[in-house]
This record gives structure tokens, C-alpha cells and sequence, in this order.
């Protein structure tokens, strides 16, 4: 059977003597052999179980936590699956802060000042994006999207006290309820609609209208892909609700082109169209069409769309 002394083990091994000698006094790996004249000697057994310890440090393993793993009978593929997750979080907001530095470099160099302000918001960003973890935002955005919700959420913050915070909740859980309790009934129904401009209401007062794209993708994902706390039939009902209260104020928009001056129509127009679709073009275009293929829409409005908007 083969031995080393510690020396002849740390050039075998590429580990330090001094390196070994910390093993040995934390316990991890004790030589397993004392010779007569007391010196230390590894085994075979010892050369494996250093082979265990470097691998679990190259993945990142801390050396408490290796040596629970050596010790104990564990299943250490759990250990794995765990570790293999943190360390894919790791690599996800080291390249977050790649990008944050990258984002600073393109706005200064060598001759200008730091901009503090902005690495500041950078990394405000970032920590507001790593306190949404485990919530259902992470679950539904993508990690831009989820970035830009970052940014939303910091702004409510400025934008609201708490107070209001509070209010601004308390009446979307009650509108929640309401619906509940009307699910049977008609959502393009007069009832309906009237929901769903409370429901626009709120939206608008909780979203400016530069982050209207950034609302629709949490209500297409987050809410109508099911990982809010909102029943299904809700926002299902909802989302008809609010559809049909649109439509009903393009209607009446539309029924003003032989009224009204044509630059006060285009304008009643385009504040409709940013509150639906914000800066989303394709979402605007999708919008365009289905007016288009309404019969409801008569042909002078048709005409006059087609004028003014193509």
C-alpha cells in the first residue's frame, strides 16, 4: 500500500503543506497513520478523500459544509442539485453586475467624472431585482422585464406614501372581490364595463404611461398566465370587462369623426391608443386591424383612420 508524508502528498497533489497541516487541524483530513516516531503519514484512503474535498471546493462547496458531507451519511446528489442552483445564481448576478459596469462605461471614460448618481441607480436596480426573488414576478418576467418591474417598484415608492400605498391595495381587493361575486353576470354588459373602467382606473393610477407595455406584459404573463394570487375566472372576467370598456370608448371616439374637428378626434384617438398599447407598435397595429374588421365601425371612421393614420 502506498504513503506519503505530507510533503511528498502536496507535490502529488498541487495542495500546500500548509494547506494540509489547516485540513488536519479542523479535522476535514487527519492522516489516517502515525508511525512509530509519531510522524504523520497519508494513506491511500487519505489521497481519496482530498480528492472528495477538491472537488467540492471547485464547485464552490465551503469546507464547514465539506465536512458535514464527508463525515455524515448524506445523499451528497442533493447537496449537488442545491449547490448547482446557487451557484447558476451566482453566475446570473455576477453577469448583472458585468452589465451594470458595462452600462457605466458607456456613459463615462477616462475624461469625465464618475457618475455616481447613475452607478447608484444601477445598483438599486439590481438590489430591488434580487429582493423580488421567490416572488411571482421572477416566475412570469423575463430577467430584462423583470429589471424594468425593479425600476416600477422603486418608483411607487416616490410616487406613493404608505398610506396611499395602502389605499391604492385595499381597492384593487375589493374590485377582486366584486368580481367574484359577479361572475355570472355579463362582462361586455353594462355592469361589466363599468368594472372594467374602475379596473383601468386603478391601472392608470398605479402605471404612468411610460410603463403601459410593461403593465400589459405582467397582466398577459403574470396575471392571465396564473402565478398571481388572483382566481383565474377573475381575470378571465376581467380581462373581457376591461376589453369591452375599450371598445365601447373607441366606439364613441370613432362616432365623433363627422362631429368633431378632425385634430380633437385624433387626439381623443391617440390618448386611447397609448393607454391600451403604450409604445408597443405591433400591439398598435393589432389594434388598427381588429377596427378595420369591425362592422360596427362605419366607413367614414374606416376612411378617416385610414387618412390619418397610415
Amino acid at each position: 500500500m502506498t504513503q506519503w508524508y505530507v510533503k511528498e502528498l502536496s507535490k502529488l497533489t498541487k495542495v500546500s503543506v500548509r494547506t494540509l497541516h489547516h485540513y488536519d487541524r479542523i479535522g476535514l483530513l487527519k492522516p489516517s497513520i502515525r508511525l512509530e516516531n509519531n510522524y504523520r503519514v497519508y494513506s491511500e484512503a487519505d489521497l481519496l478523500k482530498l480528492q472528495q474535498i477538491l472537488a467540492l471546493k471547485f464547485f464552490g462547496f465551503t469546507l464547514s459544509h465539506i465536512k458535514i458531507l464527508m463525515l455524515e451519511e448524506i445523499n451528497v446528489f442533493d447537496h449537488f442539485q442545491a449547490q448547482q442552483q446557487f451557484l447558476e445564481q451566482q453566475i446570473k448576478s455576477l453577469k448583472t453586475a458585468s452589465q451594470t459596469l458595462e452600462a457605466i462605461l458607456c456613459e463615462s471614460n477616462s475624461n469625465k467624472s464618475v457618475p455616481w448618481k447613475t452607478i447608484l441607480k444601477l445598483i438599486e436596480d439590481y438590489q430591488m431585482t434580487q429582493e423580488l426573488k421567490n416572488t411571482w414576478v421572477t416566475k412570469a418576467l423575463s430577467p430584462t422585464e423583470l429589471k424594468e418591474y425593479a425600476s416600477f417598484e422603486q418608483g411607487l415608492a416616490t410616487r406613493f406614501t404608505k398610506e396611499e400605498a395602502e389605499t391604492s391595495r385595499k381597492k384593487w381587493l375589493e374590485l377582486v372581490k366584486e368580481v367574484e361575486a359577479n361572475l355570472d353576470k355579463d362582462p361586455t354588459s353594462d355592469l361589466g364595463v363599468e368594472m372594467g373602467k374602475r379596473c383601468m382606473d386603478w391601472v392608470n393610477a398605479v402605471f404612468p404611461k411610460e410603463q403601459v407595455t410593461l403593465r400589459t406584459t405582467l397582466w398577459e404573463k403574470g396575471f392571465k398566465g396564473g402565478y398571481t394570487d388572483v382566481p383565474a375566472k377573475v381575470v378571465a372576467w376581467l380581462d373581457k370587462a376591461t376589453s369591452e370598456y375599450h371598445k365601447r370608448r373607441i366606439y364613441a371616439i370613432l362616432d365623433q369623426v363627422e362631429i368633431q374637428p378632425s385634430d380633437t378626434v385624433l387626439k381623443l384617438w391617440n390618448d386611447i391608443l397609448t393607454e391600451i398599447c403604450g409604445d408597443d407598435h405591433t400591439h398598435k397595429e393589432v389594434v388598427y386591424e381588429a377596427i378595420l374588421a369591425d362592422d360596427k365601425i362605419s366607413p367614414e371612421a374606416k376612411n378617416w383612420l385610414k387618412k390619418h393614420l397610415k
